[in-house]
């Protein structure tokens, strides 16, 4: 997904050398980064419900992952990442077999069918040549204002967004869990469903919500020739019920609030519209979160 969003920055070094073509190379593949990032989701979305079906806990750490700074290295770091997943799961495939665990051995199957196809469309672009001639333009006045101070705190934006990717993904397929999922009244029975259930729906659409924010974020950041983050901040945390769900997202949302009110006041400080924009509308969505969640409180 950083990768991606990167390409808008990439994309205005190269406009001189295609002003005749409707897009560019880097728009075309950023297409398919985004096409894959969204898959990759949804297999962690599909590996965190398996692991908690079977009584396990989903981790919340994740490793730290190679972006680039162009075409052929995105590629590159890609064809690398895949690699070393498709080693992983023949190994997770291997294990289920041998235990008798049909279900899980599916599920890997499927995803490293998916997984392989991804290697083979980066490899497809490890030997393109796309750095475009000559250097970086000089830095001009209006610029000036887009200092490092600056992108830390953009950036404490990126952690918290994708913190809250990586806890809202993980307690949505926690709720998916059948104990979690007990009819303990008669209304639940009638109904058939529960708070966690209700809670669970609720995160999906909240989740996929926070990932178009660090699109937007870190596609910014890469626009004013900053370098995005990677690291969630502060640490994703779970909690093992529903209401420790709300509880923690609740105060998720309160910290990303201030802080995105703190970039606010920065941006119109420095006079940065566009930015100010952006995170005016983002807060506004992160508000009604808040709301969201303090209803269940």
């Amino acid at each position: 997904m950083l990768q991606h969003t990167k390409m808008e920055k990439l994309i205005r070094r190269v406009i001189p050398e295609n002003v005749l073509l409707d897009k560019t190379t880097y728009e075309a593949v950023g297409k398919f980064l985004k096409e894959i990032a969204i898959q990759e989701m949804k297999h962690a979305a599909e590996i965190m419900e398996r692991i908690y079906f079977l009584g396990g806990a989903a981790t919340t750490k994740a490793d730290k992952p190679k972006i680039g700074s162009s075409l052929s290295e995105f590629a590159k770091n890609g064809v690398k990442a895949e690699e070393e997943a498709l080693v992983l799961y023949r190994k997770v495939i291997e294990a289920a077999a041998k235990i008798g665990d049909w279900e899980t051995r599916e599920l890997f199957e499927k995803i490293y069918g998916e997984e392989e196809k991804h290697l083979f469309k980066f490899q497809e672009y490890v030997g393109v040549k796309d750095e475009p001639e000559g250097g970086e333009a000089a830095v001009s006045p209006w610029r000036k204002i887009f200092t490092d101070d600056y992108f830390a705190l953009l950036n404490k934006a990126v952690a918290a967004e994708i913190s809250a990717i990586i806890q809202y993904t993980n307690q949505h397929e926690k709720a998916s869990l059948l104990a979690l999922r007990k009819k303990e009244s008669a209304l639940e029975v009638v109904t058939e469903n529960n708070k966690a259930k209700v809670v669970s729906e609720m995160l999906k659409g909240i989740f996929m919500q926070e990932m178009e924010h660090l699109e937007k974020i870190s596609e910014r950041i890469y626009l004013l020739e900053g370098e995005a983050v990677v690291a969630p901040d502060p640490l994703p945390q779970v909690g093992e019920t529903a209401d420790e769900f709300l509880r923690l997202d609740h105060e998720a949302e309160n910290i990303a609030i201030v802080l995105y009110r703190q970039i606010i006041a920065e941006a119109l400080k420095r006079g940065d519209t566009a930015t100010r924009r952006l995170f005016e509308d983002i807060v506004l969505q992160e508000e009604e979160h808040y709301w969201r969640f303090d209803d269940f409180i």
